[in-house]
């Protein structure tokens, strides 16, 4: 026995399902048909209670299907009770009779039309408006998904939540997609019902009357006021149900905006209006000019309505002071409960709330004003991220996982590779759209300021037009963003005849990858902060934890380690070979003793012991192609090496160093159309001294020293630089 109950509790709402279909066919005695109809009635006043109360509209996620089983369990009664007024002498119950009853009062007339009314009310007014709704929430709900992944995806990247979080936020935005599509074909059951309902009607009262007169021969009045009274009956305990279900998903789809229930948010958003108040109480005092109004009504509504208006502007009034006032107990007495006063950003314009404590937890300031009168508040407007990455509204289907966008793990990609070269983990990137860029553009700032920029065109790719092509090939002009290349945007269609041209054609979403991912590696170097150095350190320890005991701190302070690896990431240098780079640092720390007098021998100390890892950079198929130094200009610098305050520089006249920067310039063209960036190959002793004096002009072009290049490697000069003479 009890076996069988845990099957039919598991399954009861299958069993539900089939008694309901069931009532279509098998007669239900009116004593059942009245035990039905109040719990249908009850059921409907529940739903409406439930719609009104809750928060989040997925908090009722089941309400479409629900809609489904309440529509097919009305139209069963609907059923039976349509043919026991047809088969019974007009007679289904007490229920259908009290309410015919009621609501005719002797009149058959008026009780037609009243029932008319509440039907097409329902059908025309709710049922239609609550369609309406659900189409246009659906429709935007299903728009605005890329945009709220992309906004959970851009929260994950920057570390302010995690995974498991994020998979909630993204569950929640499909659960929400569903609903308002479930939602919309939902509400085109309720409409059906509504024309149901007045289907059944005319078949009672036509059906019902014909019976009557045939098979009963009654005369015609007592037909109608029979079958009127059971119709009329019968139509209104189903549309009361009805016209609470619609009321109720009217009420769901509404919500969509809500923060609380309904009846909070009437609270908060309405009941905080006084001037709305107060001037439709002195409007409505005005009509007692008209003659023949009821003056008493007039001035006791719009009274009402005035005094309503004056307390609640007293009421915000106050309410400030309050504010404040629990803002300063909260700061001064934070420990009350074991809870501190706690400022939050909120929304784009940052504004936030001070949190009090949960005993004394004060009202929400009524203005970003109020918020920022707590210092401690302006706090949270300090936060700068490490690398961001906006763009317009175009450039959002890249990013959208959900919509096929591989931005993000095109990142995560590039993040994984540049750490196991480099030895550096690239912070997280926050993405997100900008309603002040155009449509098709992005931006990417490094800690808060922006240091590159570029436009997309998603629907296009782009052609990075070579030097000599076969043949020109129409597009949009363009200049490719991460390296300055001349470029066409073309249509997806002439991709195969540019690759025949010569042209090498690019996805959008990889020329804005490349550029992303060239801009992090040019400004690496500002990346490794303080917190970076000790975690690096951290990781080594767990592979080298005699070394890491015995120079860190004694030998090489944390500032000394950032310094040397900012001057290392600064020149394309990789630092994954920390343990080397410990060790030569200790070494040269115990030859030369401390303090370190020169930041620039250290580092080039380094450089030589990661002479393979530079090599290896630099290399191809065993050949690195340099440009040299010719050996006269070479001893003019060294005799212009002049000593200041922070150790040695050239000193070069104005004409040496334009022609070092025209011919270095000359030189560098030389790679293009090499895999290799352009190297200049220098002794040790002008190294550092020679990529000061040429970084500003280019920034990309690498110097090495003779003692950085690996014995087994052949250097192959395809140029060299010389002292020309005034």
């Amino acid at each position: 026995m009890k076996k069988w109950t845990k099957i039919i509790a598991e399954n009861s709402i299958v069993v539900m399902a089939l008694v309901i279909i069931l009532l279509l066919i098998i007669p239900l005695p009116p004593a059942l048909a009245d035990a039905a109809i109040i719990l249908n009635m009850a059921v409907s006043m529940m739903i409406l209670v439930i719609t009104m109360t809750i928060h989040d509209p997925l908090e009722f996620s089941i309400y479409p299907s629900l809609l489904l089983i309440t529509t097919l369990y009305r139209l069963g009664i609907n059923v039976s009770t349509t043919r026991n007024i047809l088969s019974r002498g007009g007679s289904s119950g007490q229920v259908i009779a009290s309410f015919g009853d009621f609501v005719l009062q002797g009149n058959v007339v008026v009780g037609l039309v009243i029932y008319l009314v509440i039907v097409l009310m329902n059908f025309t007014v709710i049922t239609k408006g609550a369609e309406r709704v659900a189409e246009v929430s659906a429709r935007f709900s299903l728009d605005a998904m890329p945009g709220k992944q992309m906004a959970i995806d851009s929260d994950l990247n920057a570390g302010l939540i995690d995974e498991r979080e994020a998979a909630k936020r993204r569950s929640k935005v499909q659960r929400e997609s569903d609903f308002y599509g479930s939602m919309d074909g939902a509400t085109k059951i309720v409409k059906g019902d509504g024309i149901m309902s007045l289907i059944t009607t005319a078949i009672n009262l036509i059906g019902g009357s014909i019976i009557g007169m045939v098979q009963g021969g009654q005369d015609i009045s007592t037909v109608l006021n029979t079958y009127t009274i059971a119709t009329v009956g019968d139509g209104l305990v189903g549309q009361i149900p009805s016209l609470l279900i619609s009321t109720a998903t009217g009420m769901i789809v509404t919500r969509a905006v809500a923060e609380g229930s309904l009846n909070e948010d009437i609270s908060k958003e309405f009941l905080d209006q006084p001037k709305a108040f107060t001037i439709a109480g002195l409007i409505i005092c005005t009509l007692v000019v008209i003659p023949g109004m009821p003056v008493i009504q007039i001035l006791i509504v719009g009274g009402g309505f005035a005094a309503a208006g004056w307390y609640m502007a007293k009421r915000i009034e106050r309410e400030p002071e309050v504010v404040r006032a629990a803002a300063y107990a909260a700061a001064t007495q934070g420990a009350i409960g074991g809870a501190e006063a706690d400022a939050g950003a909120a929304g784009g314009a940052g504004t936030g709330q001070a949190e009090a404590p949960q005993e004394a937890r004060a009202p929400e300031p009524v203005s970003e004003t109020d918020f920022f009168k707590d210092i401690n508040n302006v706090y949270g407007l300090l936060q700068v991220e490490p690398v961001e990455m906006d763009f317009g509204y175009s450039l959002i289907p890249l990013a959208d996982e959900s919509s096929g966008g591989r931005l993000i793990s095109r990142i995560i990609i590039f993040r994984r590779k540049y750490a196991q070269e480099m030895g550096l983990v690239i912070p997280s990137i926050r993405l997100r759209d900008s309603a002040t860029l155009g449509t098709n553009e992005y931006v990417i700032k490094v800690k808060g300021e922006e240091v590159a920029r570029g436009e997309i065109l998603t629907d296009y790719f782009l052609a990075l037009q070579p030097e000599n092509p076969d043949k020109e090939i129409d597009g949009i002009d363009t200049i490719e963003p991460a390296y300055g290349i001349p470029s066409k945007w073309i249509r997806p269609e002439q991709r195969e005849r540019a690759e025949l041209y010569g042209y090498t054609v690019i996805d959008p979403l990889s020329v804005m990858v490349s550029h992303l991912t060239e801009v992090i590696k040019q400004h690496a170097f500002e990346l490794i902060s303080r917190q970076e150095v000790f975690r690096l350190v951290e990781n080594l320890k767990k592979t080298a934890p005699e070394l890491v005991e015995e120079a860190f701190p004694s030998l090489i302070s944390y500032n000394l380690m950032q310094k040397v690896l900012t001057m290392l990431l600064k020149e394309g240098v990789s630092i994954k070979d920390l343990e080397t780079i410990t060790e030569t640092m200790a070494d040269y720390i115990m030859d030369t003793g401390l303090p370190v007098k020169d930041i620039d021998q250290l580092v080039e100390q380094v450089r030589v012991s990661l002479k393979r890892t530079i090599t290896r950079m630099y290399c191809e198929d065993g050949n690195m192609r340099v440009v040299t130094l010719d050996a006269e200009l070479e001893r003019s610098m060294v005799s212009s090496l002049s000593k200041g305050e922070n150790g040695y520089y050239l000193a070069l006249s104005p004409d040496v160093l334009q022609s070092l920067v025209r011919q270095v310039s000359e030189q560098v063209r030389k790679f293009t159309d090499l895999s290799q960036t352009p190297v200049i190959l220098t002794s040790e002793v002008m190294r550092a001294h020679f990529y000061h004096l040429i970084e500003q002009f280019y920034p990309n072009v690498r110097v090495l020293s003779f003692n950085e290049v690996a014995s087994n490697v052949q250097i192959q000069a395809i140029g060299s630089l010389k002292l020309e003479q005034g």
